[in-house]
């Protein structure tokens, strides 16, 4: 297998990477179809953590981040890192000064399918961090591997230069060349939210808004005044027995 650092990657119109951001990852995902979301087990390290920005991909030998020291010498401000390991790992490979290295270089935030540590110090200095693991445990530089280059990063694949967009929800990835358009639909998603938002905030029900009585019918679900109470504990007795005997 032949290693690489890419030096120079295309990136998405800086408006619509600003434009994603704000709209956060749960409109971004729905604006682009219900697709690019990350594996939910990638949590930030502080709840307030938000990030939006280009993808700059890390690829790493499990246990050692040699490439991730490597790749911030070819971040521009407001990169993202997307860190990967060949094998499973949820050793701390990133910690507090890699964070500072890298606020010094501009980087928004880091997405890493494996281990962080130091969180409490990377926390306190504001670098929004996603990832699978906290672990002390430290980290080699000894192994090579590749930094821009496509990778699949908690089940969504990420090429140089894709958006990210991270918040307490999660992680959704948008392709950099559809990055102004589902920008532009998820505004009109936010827009049709306020309508929305304000006749439900007035009383209105959700299952007549959305008109799900006809749904509900369709399923057969049915609306009972009242119950008889000896009949609702029969049918719980035989449906016990049911199970007990199958």
């Amino acid at each position: 297998m032949s290693h690489k650092i890419l030096r120079h990657i295309p990136r998405p119109d800086v408006q619509a990477v600003k434009l994603l951001g704000e709209l956060g990852t749960a409109t971004v995902h729905e604006a682009q179809g219900r697709t690019g979301v990350m594996f939910p087990y990638l949590r930030p390290i502080y709840l307030a953590a938000k990030v939006s920005g280009p993808a700059v991909t890390v690829l790493c030998h499990p246990g050692d981040n040699l490439m991730i020291h490597a790749s911030v010498e070819v971040c521009q401000p407001g990169d993202v890192l997307v860190v990967v390991t060949t094998s499973e790992s949820t050793d701390g490979m990133f910690g507090d000064l890699l964070g500072t290295s890298c606020q010094a270089h501009g980087v928004a935030g880091l997405i890493i399918d494996a281990g962080v540590r130091d969180t409490t110090e990377l926390t306190a200095i504001n670098f929004p961090v996603w990832a699978k693991a906290i672990s002390p445990q430290g980290t080699v530089k000894a192994s090579p591997g590749s930094v821009n280059v496509p990778v699949v990063c908690a089940g969504v694949v990420v090429n140089p230069g894709d958006v990210i967009v991270g918040d307490a929800d999660g992680v959704v990835v948008v392709p950099r060349a559809n990055a102004a358009d589902v920008a532009k639909a998820g505004q009109q998603r936010v827009a049709k939210e306020v309508k929305t938002r304000e006749r439900l905030a007035a009383g209105e029900l959700g299952v007549d808004f959305y008109g799900l009585r006809a749904k509900l019918e369709e399923l057969g679900v049915e609306y009972v005044d009242e119950e008889i109470a000896e009949e609702t504990s029969a049918n719980i007795r035989s449906n016990v027995g049911s199970v007990v005997r199958s």
